[in-house]
């Protein structure tokens, strides 16, 4: 086996930025150009990421049949995060509710990234190889960038998201 820290790593370096931008964001209120600009560097940032980690990270855990379970978990997570940015993006930032809704988020993306970094983290790095790390060496990065730049603020409330 090969030293997998570096692809955890770096996918811990992002948590740790969305983090911050998290609590940055719990701390603007209203519809400011403060908490606008967050929400929107947030989601990028989220949609870039979770679009990379799956085509680098997922992509090769689905090929490991011990992990298949634990990876479709973080993906359908991954969706529903996707949702809930953009009922978030639907709904008015100067409403009482646009920050109760994003508590909530808050609270649920920090539950799953705490469950990728101390769970799934170790169990996948059990499974990993030079070739596996190579591959999502070349395309979590490059990935990310090219997602982070498409990535779109869509405002689509949740109900509307789901079909």
């Amino acid at each position: 086996m090969t030293d997998t820290t570096e692809i955890f790593d770096r996918l811990k370096q992002d948590h740790d930025r969305h983090r911050e931008l998290l609590d940055k964001l719990l701390e603007t209120s209203g519809d400011s150009a403060e908490r606008e600009e967050l929400f929107t560097e947030l989601t990028k940032e989220l949609k870039g990421h979770a679009a990379a980690e799956e085509q680098a990270l997922y992509s090769t855990m689905l090929r490991k049949p011990p992990t298949t379970d634990e990876t479709r978990h973080s993906v359908a997570e991954h969706h529903e995060i996707d949702e809930m940015l953009n009922d978030l993006a639907a709904t008015d930032m100067a409403e009482g509710g646009w920050l109760t809704k994003f508590k909530t988020f808050a609270h649920d993306y920090r539950h799953h990234i705490e469950e990728e970094e101390e769970d799934h983290f170790p169990d996948f790095a059990k499974y990993l190889d030079d070739e596996d790390m190579k591959h999502m060496r070349e395309v979590f990065d490059r990935r990310k960038d090219a997602e982070k730049s498409e990535a779109e603020v869509t405002p689509e409330k949740k109900e509307e998201a789901k079909e």
